[in-house]
């Protein structure tokens, strides 16, 4: 009932992001309009929250089935328990990916205490993606490198893949037509729609990517984040958006053009006070999602660092769990995932989320992530 309820209330507001986007405004501009459009939203959603639902019965234990087969033929985790689901990068000492793992070679744990992985699966998992790349006065002369390069990142993609672009200075841009674009061609407009000046409201841009996130339907969710400066025009702060960030479920891997440049082709030799802030930010924005933060040493640099990227997001392990601790208290859980060499029980290098926010009260127990297997 509470969440027919909430669905009732969040579409006038997709609507408002819709028609924002579309006109191309700033998405944070519309706040007045979409205040009043969700107190008439609460006052329409009332009766239909009233109403009494039917629910599928829940079998014995309080646990529901971990899938069931979809009309596509395969299997899709359902969403009635507090199902965790961790994306994992595994490489070795040397950081060689390490793709011949079992479930068997993997240990989870929730605040310490090892849980039961009831999925496992390692294979190319379709994603819902923003690429939020940084717009402002500084980055006149290297967005044509960024441009070809985030073209490379989308073209190694998997076909069904969802995928937007954000244009941010002052303010984000959503320029993709509709939710997702539906070509390359849309892309290539997007990320064509240039227009160098300003500052950098990087907080900002990224909190409103990971808002529209939420109208993917894919297994995995990722930001990619392009930027060459600190933060100095955005309304959210940096706690505010790491914790935002974690309650998303959404990996983000940022890359940052960094420092003053000494020749065209070298950029990052003399990083200015500002500049160290700006690392230190997308290295815990990356690090406290499971993603991965870079600092390409040139713009010749940034079309492999896409490609390390996209290898990164195709080549994960997927693990879910449903936690011991069941209590729906809002507290962040610590989560460490461990791995071992096949055979050699060496131990390997993991990284994944460090954590997440379990549901609270009443509120919907969902899972990190859809997840679908065979």
């Amino acid at each position: 009932m509470l969440r027919r309820f909430a669905d009732a209330v969040a579409q006038p507001l997709l609507a408002v992001h819709r028609f924002a986007k579309t006109m191309r405004q700033p998405l944070l501009a519309v706040p007045g309009f979409a205040l009043c459009l969700l107190a008439a939203a609460l006052v329409a959603a009332l009766p239909c929250a009233a109403q009494p639902q039917t629910q599928p019965p829940v079998p014995a234990g309080g646990q529901t089935p971990p899938a069931q087969k979809n009309r596509a033929g395969g299997y899709t985790i359902q969403t009635r328990v507090n199902l965790v689901v961790l994306p994992a990068t595994v490489v070795d000492a040397k950081g060689h990916m390490v793709n011949d793992l079992a479930a068997s070679d993997f240990k989870v744990y929730e605040n310490s205490v090892l849980q039961n992985v009831q999925v496992f699966k390692h294979a190319d998992i379709p994603v819902s993606m923003g690429i939020v790349i940084d717009d402002s006065g500084s980055m006149k002369e290297k967005r044509p490198a960024v441009n070809a390069a985030a073209l490379a990142f989308v073209e190694t993609s998997n076909p069904q893949d969802q995928v937007f672009i954000v244009n941010f200075n002052d303010t984000a841009y959503i320029d993709t037509p509709g939710d997702f674009a539906s070509n390359m061609e849309d892309l290539r407009a997007a990320l064509d729609k240039i227009d160098s000046k300003g500052g950098t409201a990087l907080f900002d841009a990224v909190y409103t990517s990971l808002d529209h996130l939420r109208l993917g339907n894919r297994d995995k969710k990722v930001l990619l984040v392009v930027t060459d400066g600190v933060d100095n025009e955005s309304r959210y702060t940096l706690d505010e958006l790491l914790r935002y960030a974690q309650e998303s479920n959404v990996m983000v891997y940022t890359i940052g053009l960094l420092g003053e440049e000494e020749t065209e082709s070298k950029l990052f030799a003399h990083l200015t006070h500002d500049d160290r802030k700006a690392k230190k930010d997308l290295e815990l924005l990356a690090k406290d999602t499971g993603g991965q933060a870079y600092f390409p040493r040139s713009l010749d640099e940034v079309n492999s660092t896409c490609h390390e990227i996209a290898h990164d997001i195709r080549n994960q392990y997927t693990l879910a769990y449903y936690p011991t601790n069941k209590a729906f208290d809002g507290t962040f859980r610590a989560v460490k995932v461990e791995a071992f060499e096949h055979g050699t029980h060496r131990k390997l290098i993991v990284r994944t989320r460090p954590g997440y926010y379990a549901p609270k009260g009443d509120q919907p127990a969902t899972p990190a992530s859809g997840v679908s297997g065979q």
